[in-house]
């Protein structure tokens, strides 16, 4: 992953200093249970011990060098460390195969991966509710299709985005305990050549569950619902940004991104205050989804083991997760730093003549005996005249002087309908559902 969308977190956990520790603290663990159970003497568990607790040095390239010889990152790996340790070493790895190492050391990144995500997804909750209790009751217009629908409020348009953060963290939660699994159970995962004791040892020490059967790897249905659900928080990541963005278009302009002092938005045209940031969270959204496609391709494996799924997931385990570590990071400061327009808000809500009532009216002509087709018919031959006058025109003017309309409604019972402060009633009741509480 590029540096420029990193943050060091998140990138510390894939770095190869990081997976190589944890390759050892995996064949420490289990040759310390072979050593328990009479399989390797105790004094090769403790030599490696012994060396760990130096705090050795990871020497990546001399580990690559023997790589380049051996053209197999394992045994490179025994090897270097066997190098360092001493004869002891030779027991390291007895009755294992490299897919119990590799396969329980990225189950360890992911679900320290998750951690971090969590993390991001609190911050963010935080943000969001804040927000939109600051702007429970600040009016603005609904649209749907694009077009004004009818008010409701920016505190609630937040609370939406909270409640669903709050589900895709939820998520992340139950993919990241599917994702923690522990395999070490040898060649074909038979458990031929180790005892399942061994598993159940090293899965403990390394905070995870075990894969009831491995077929030599942990099979990747895990993996993939994993990477689908980082897929499914990142289209909320654009969904919100999307939103923002279309906020700021200048004909809008409802609410927009912090400019700070001395930023430019423009190279050609000083003017400028562009999206930026929400633009960029949308393009980090489609490269996080585009690594759902090639996790659920490497589902299907060939018998017990390939290795088809092994570069996907060198690209897909760093890239998915840094990339959304970065975009949640960038969201909350979106959000945190929203600058908002009330005052905008208004204005748009009125200049379309009182359209956005004429649902109101509808149902106050049928609760007076017209009929639904009529009432429609009479409400929406006005509002196309205010619709097409560009909001010059004022729909409760027009009702007013409809006969047929003042015969089934009185002035003031047309007035009634116009009232903004009708839609926002039921707020209290949803913010209680969102957040426990509507204060």
């Amino acid at each position: 992953m590029i540096s420029r969308y990193s943050r060091p977190a998140m990138t510390a956990i894939w770095s190869a200093e990081t997976r190589y520790r944890i390759w050892f603290e995996i064949e420490a663990h289990a040759t310390d249970a072979l050593a328990d159970l009479g399989v390797v003497p105790p004094d090769a568990a403790a030599a490696l011990w012994r060396w760990w607790a130096t705090n050795p040095v990871i020497d990546v390239a001399a580990i690559d060098a023997i790589e380049a010889v051996t053209k197999h990152d394992v045994i490179a790996f025994l090897t270097w460390v066997a190098e360092q340790v001493g004869p002891e070493a030779r027991f390291m790895h007895q009755g294992m195969t490299s897919s119990d190492v590799l396969d329980t050391c990225l189950a360890v990144q992911l679900a320290r991966a998750s951690d971090v995500l969590m993390n991001d997804l609190d911050q963010l909750l935080v943000v969001l509710e804040r927000r939109a209790r600051e702007h429970k009751l600040t009016p603005t217009i609904g649209r749907s299709h694009g077009i004004h629908a009818e008010p409701v409020t920016f505190g609630l348009k937040l609370a939406q985005a909270y409640a669903e953060f709050d589900r895709c963290r939820t998520r992340l939660r139950h993919a990241r305990e599917e994702i923690a699994t522990c395999a070490i159970s040898g060649a074909v995962g038979t458990f031929a050549n180790i005892d399942p004791r061994v598993e159940a040892h090293v899965a403990a020490r390394m905070g995870l569950a075990i894969e009831p059967v491995s077929t030599q790897v942990i099979p990747r249905d895990r993996h993939a619902m994993f990477f689908a659900t980082l897929g499914v928080i990142a289209g909320s990541v654009e969904r919100l940004a999307t939103e923002i963005r279309h906020l700021q278009r200048t004909e809008v302009l409802e609410a927009e991104e912090y400019f700070a002092p001395g930023q430019k938005g423009s190279s050609a045209m000083p003017h400028k205050r562009n999206p930026v940031l929400t633009e960029n969270l949308t393009g980090l959204a489609r490269m996080v989804r585009g690594y759902v496609t090639p996790a659920l391709e490497n589902v299907a494996l060939w018998h017990e083991r390939d290795i088809s799924h092994s570069s996907v997931e060198r690209y897909i385990g760093p890239d998915a997760t840094i990339t959304l570590n970065f975009a949640l990071g960038r969201l909350t400061a979106v959000v945190d730093k929203l600058l908002v327009y009330p005052e905008r808000m208004q204005r748009n809500m009125d200049r379309m003549g009182g359209l956005i009532h004429s649902q109101r009216v509808l149902l106050a002509l049928t609760q007076a005996g017209v009929s639904r087709e009529d009432a429609y018919r009479l409400v929406q031959r006005n509002a196309m005249r205010v619709w097409e006058s560009d909001g010059a025109l004022s729909l409760q003017a027009l009702l007013a002087s409809d006969a047929e309309v003042t015969a089934a409604l009185s002035s003031a019972e047309i007035a009634s309908n116009f009232d903004l402060e009708y839609h926002f009633k039921q707020v209290d009741a949803v913010f209680e559902r969102v957040f426990g509480s509507a204060q």
